[in-house]
């Protein structure tokens, strides 16, 4: 059995760790009976801690807000994720973020262990962030989402739209998605019975928030995968599927996630789903890429391709006195001209 200040300094670490347990279950994790948990949990109010008893069978506990932080207990790993992430965040896209991130900083970098704080001066002196450029989050907005996204309550918002309308949305909020330099809402728009994604710089929250609501399944066990076949493909005019001939890992390393998605086949070939408004987007993409490739879908960019290979075969083999080449040879047969 663990002794009295090493078992409260467990029993804290798991309170931190989890919003609620029952006192049978931290009973099990220290190895003690209820009424020692018990006994335990007074001392940690006792020091400052506010522990709220909650119902169920054999009761609970959780650590709620107090008037003031309290200490947080991290491991080794969690003080390296959180001295990274408070370095990282300094030019991150959250209004204000950078002046609080580094006042944060230098309290944690005080009490580091020196084999730490060596790990994580290591780890920043070759780390490179670039400045975000875009318009910036404010941290109150995303911790009202957040909180509402766990608590599973309805959440009202005033949103300006990309064409500058305006409107107030009422949703069931599911998770929040960074994208690069964004930040996006992924909820169910309980207006339109439909799921949506927000622009969080856009939008404005209105308290207090909304009745709780019962969760319902997500359109898709990979929520990132879902965001990002919309963010890259569904909302374009032109959606391409491709045949890359490529592992997925390769092909992965040259498209960026923000412009398609990677879907691996075998050890040689994969699929990629792109999109773009432009055909002329489009194939420079697919030419660029490196890669040999076919075209599932769509036609229309088939026929680009052919057009611009004999425009790029003119403009290569153009002499000095401006005479035009021989006509470029046809292309050979891809899958899609099979089909046709």
């Amino acid at each position: 059995m663990l002794e009295t200040s090493a078992r409260l300094l467990r029993l804290l670490g798991l309170l931190q760790a989890h919003r609620d347990w029952s006192g049978a279950e931290l009973a099990g994790r220290l190895k003690v009976s209820p009424r020692t948990v018990r006994r335990d949990v007074d001392k940690l109010r006792l020091l400052g801690y506010p522990i709220n008893a909650t119902g169920g069978v054999g009761g609970g506990y959780r650590l709620a807000a107090g008037a003031s932080l309290p200490p947080l207990l991290l491991d080794d790993e969690e003080a390296v994720a959180v001295a990274v992430g408070l370095r990282t965040a300094a030019t991150g896209g959250v209004t204000g973020i950078a002046e609080t991130s580094v006042r944060a900083l230098a309290k944690l970098d005080q009490v580091l262990p020196s084999r730490l704080r060596y790990q994580i001066n290591t780890l920043s002196s070759a780390l490179v962030t670039m400045p975000s450029t875009g318009p910036t989050v404010d941290p109150s907005t995303l911790t009202t989402i957040a909180s509402a996204v766990r608590d599973h309550q309805r959440l009202r918002f005033g949103y300006v739209s990309h064409d500058g309308s305006e409107s107030v949305r009422d949703v069931e909020p599911y998770r929040l998605v960074s994208g690069g330099r964004r930040w996006y809402l992924f909820a169910w728009d309980t207006g339109r019975s439909d799921w949506r994604k927000f622009r969080v710089d856009r939008l404005s929250p209105r308290v207090p928030t909304g009745p709780r609501f019962t969760p319902r399944p997500l359109p898709a066990d990979d929520l990132a995968g879902y965001f990002a076949m919309d963010m890259t493909t569904d909302r374009h005019r032109y959606r391409a599927v491709l045949t890359m001939h490529g592992s997925a890992d390769a092909v992965a390393e040259e498209v960026p996630p923000s412009i398609g998605v990677v879907e691996p086949v075998d050890d040689d070939t994969c699929v990629l789903r792109i999109g773009s408004d432009s055909l002329d987007h489009l194939a420079v993409w697919v030419a660029a890429f490196g890669f040999e490739f076919e075209v599932r879908e769509p036609p229309e960019l088939v026929e680009h391709l052919r057009t611009l290979t004999a425009r790029m075969h003119r403009a290569a083999w153009r002499d000095r006195a401006g005479t035009a080449p021989a006509p470029a040879p046809a292309p050979a047969p891809n899958r899609l001209d099979a089909t046709e």
